[in-house]
């Protein structure tokens, strides 16, 4: 299998696995879930410093994203040897793509965040490229 094709089925069994997870998560309501948009974000870092953005987000990120109307979903690093060592993949699901950019904005501009990036960056930059994703169900998924 190429590459590419591993990395695509990456992602496909990324999302349905945030999707499981996400439906098992009471807070939210069932008609909820399917009106939101899920958001797929990759994390590639530096070379050596994937411990320093699970550390990151396990001890801040994760908080401040609730904090701002983000709810975590699932977080997962590859299989494949050669990105297992240097990428995050993790879904989040807002409200709606409005929602989305307001939590973002408020995240951005906390200074909360501010601090817990810098203080994690005080030995060097950890992320080198993130790419994102935004989805929405269609009206043939699976309800929860």
């Amino acid at each position: 299998m190429r590459r590419n094709q591993v990395t695509v089925w990456g992602i496909v069994l990324s999302v349905l696995l945030g999707i499981i997870a996400l439906r098992s998560n009471s807070t939210i309501g069932e008609e909820t879930k399917m009106a939101g948009v899920f958001e797929l974000r990759t994390y590639t870092t530096l070379e050596g410093r994937l411990p320093n953005l699970h550390a990151r987000f396990r001890d801040h990120t994760m908080k401040l994203f609730e904090k701002h109307g983000m709810k975590n979903v699932m977080y997962w690093t590859p299989t494949d040897e050669k990105t297992a060592n240097n990428t995050l993949i993790y879904v989040i699901w807002h409200a709606s793509p409005e929602a989305a950019k307001k939590s973002w904005d408020g995240f951005r501009a906390d200074p909360e965040w501010a601090k817990a990036r810098d203080e994690s960056e005080k030995d060097g930059k950890i992320v080198a490229k993130v790419e994102s994703v935004y989805m929405k169900a269609t009206e043939y998924s699976p309800k929860p």
